[in-house]
């Protein structure tokens, strides 16, 4: 019989059904050294994401007419785990695009009130965008060791090469039209100075409070998140911060009914 080996996403031999089992997993590559765009999209084992090259040539990404690169490694966001859970022996749970598909529809429901002084439109772009770096940077978490300012130049760059050389040779500058809107929407979301960004960064905190319960009552009491549940205090608006409270009502319900109070649960004013 012949050799049915093959080489998994990490690049281990394993069979042809692991092989097949594993087709939804792209681990973050490993860089050595200085990170750079550059290494990551070399690096990633995904064959069709496209490296970034600073010569433009008729493969490269800044002499393309074609959205398929793009398109490609927008992929990323959907085999990429949500690094925090995964500490707690989650190993299949939500993604980055998971994350980002229920965020731009818990935007949509703002209260009424909210909603009339937000630019809804731009909110739900952002809920969509911000964490895009992520496709090649991964989901950095404050236990992994990385400095804030490096984090930030990471994901910067990543949106520079995203919204940039990927997007720049598309229908003609549309392209660049389009990289530019999304590089202004990331951007607004980092500088958190605007309404529409307080909102956004308060529906991502929202989200996360979101599936730290879910998880717990799916777990039937044996899996404890109570670490996450901080991040109530830290949202801005009050009618965000109400859903967080009502939230952590559930939360507090759900532990009382295992006969145990929930840990790390947050006093909300």
């Amino acid at each position: 019989m012949g050799d049915t080996s093959q080489l998994g996403p990490n690049g281990s031999t394993i069979t042809v059904e692991q092989l097949i089992a594993e087709l939804g997993v792209v681990p973050t590559p490993k860089i050595e050294g200085h990170w750079t765009v550059e290494k990551a999209a070399e690096a990633v084992t995904s064959p069709t994401v496209v490296p970034h090259t600073t010569t433009a040539t008729a493969s490269s990404p800044s002499s393309s007419s074609s959205p398929l690169a793009y398109f490609h490694l927008l992929e990323l966001l959907k085999t990429t785990k949500r690094e925090g859970w995964r500490r707690f022996g989650i190993a299949y749970g939500e993604s980055i695009a998971d994350h980002m598909y229920r965020m731009s529809l818990i935007a949509m429901l703002a209260p009424p009130a909210l909603a009339a002084r937000l630019d809804m439109n731009r909110c739900i772009k952002m809920c969509l965008v911000h964490d895009m770096a992520e496709s090649l940077v991964g989901d950095i978490t404050p236990v992994d060791g990385v400095p804030k300012p490096e984090k930030s130049r990471r994901e910067a760059t990543t949106m520079d090469y995203i919204t940039g050389p990927l997007l720049a040779g598309v229908d003609h500058g549309h392209g660049s039209a389009v990289g530019a809107e999304l590089r202004s929407v990331w951007q607004e979301y980092e500088d958190a100075a605007t309404l529409e960004s307080h909102f956004v960064h308060d529906v991502d905190k929202m989200e996360l409070l979101l599936q730290m319960v879910e998880y717990e009552k799916r777990g039937q009491g044996h899996v404890d998140l109570g670490e996450f549940a901080y991040v109530a205090t830290k949202m801005a608006l009050p009618e965000t911060r109400a859903w967080a409270a009502a939230l952590l009502e559930e939360r507090a319900a759900f532990w009382q009914s295992q006969g145990r109070e929930p840990s790390g649960q947050p006093m909300m004013e």
